[in-house]
């Protein structure tokens, strides 16, 4: 008996991300692009698929199993709750959910009994590096994150800073010797404080996407980086195989390296 192929609708579908996914959607053989969605593009096809001009429409008029969605800051918070009211389980690819959303996010979810699963990060390699940086919290008391990305990205810091920000937390208390508080001069040169760790945003032409987890103690220090390619072929593996666990999924899973590992 054949197992039947998981439908996905693509939000962003000629973006970046999502024309790479599109493509390996297209290729794989336990998946089938039901719909997609591009406000530009619509009313086009994306090879065989129509394009709808939102999430909304497409979701009410083709059956999907999983709406991945890598539009943008502006617009994920409205597609992940009509995914959930659709009861459409979700990959959350694009930044710009804070942890408050990702709180009433994960509330919904449990009452709908779908699975959402989002991350700063879909590389393999972003998601070792993330979990290679909460191991390092466990022993290493203070702690600093740097968030690099193009000069057009609007959103700061990025999904995937503020995700390792907030869950370094949940490891443990970042210890600073001087509180923001105690600064003299201008408190935001010390960053954005999230959950206790200052995160600093750089926006520059030149960069993609890149972030550093800094730890210090007495005569020595460590870090741990991430940089991203010029190509976003390595989040489609990640995206993939998070929508695989999706359909099996029951609430939220945020963070790749939690997916792949389990939670610390």
């Amino acid at each position: 008996m054949t197992e039947k192929k998981i439908r996905l609708c693509i939000a962003g579908i000629t973006g970046w991300t999502g024309s790479e996914i599109g493509k390996a959607v297209l290729e794989s053989h336990d998946f089938e692009l039901a719909s997609a969605v591009s406000r530009k593009s619509a009313g086009q096809k994306f090879e065989h698929v129509f394009i709808y001009a939102s999430v909304q429409e497409a979701l009410h008029l083709d059956p999907v199993d999983v709406l991945i969605d890598y539009t943008s800051a502006l617009s994920i918070k409205e597609h992940v709750h009509q995914a959930l009211e659709n009861n459409v389980n979700v990959v959350v690819g694009s930044s710009g959910l804070s942890a408050e959303d990702f709180e009433e996010i994960s509330k919904i979810a449990h009452k709908k009994e779908v699975g959402v699963i989002a991350s700063g990060n879909f590389s393999i390699t972003a998601a070792l590096a993330k979990r290679f940086s909460l191991m390092a919290a466990n022993h290493i008391p203070h702690f600093e994150v740097i968030d690099y990305a193009h000069a057009e990205k609007i959103d700061a810091p990025s999904g995937t800073a503020r995700e390792l920000a907030e869950e370094l937390a949940r490891v443990q208390e970042n210890k600073m010797v001087v509180s923001p508080e105690q600064i003299k001069g201008y408190k935001e040169a010390r960053g954005a404080q999230i959950k206790g760790t200052p995160v600093h945003s750089l926006r520059l032409p030149g960069f993609v996407l890149s972030f550093e987890s800094i730890f210090g103690m007495s005569d020595e220090r460590l870090t741990i980086r991430h940089d991203a390619g010029t190509s976003a072929k390595p989040y489609v593996d990640g995206t993939l195989l998070a929508a695989r666990m999706a359909v099996k999924t029951k609430g939220l899973v945020r963070g790749l390296d939690n997916l792949l590992f389990g939670e610390l």
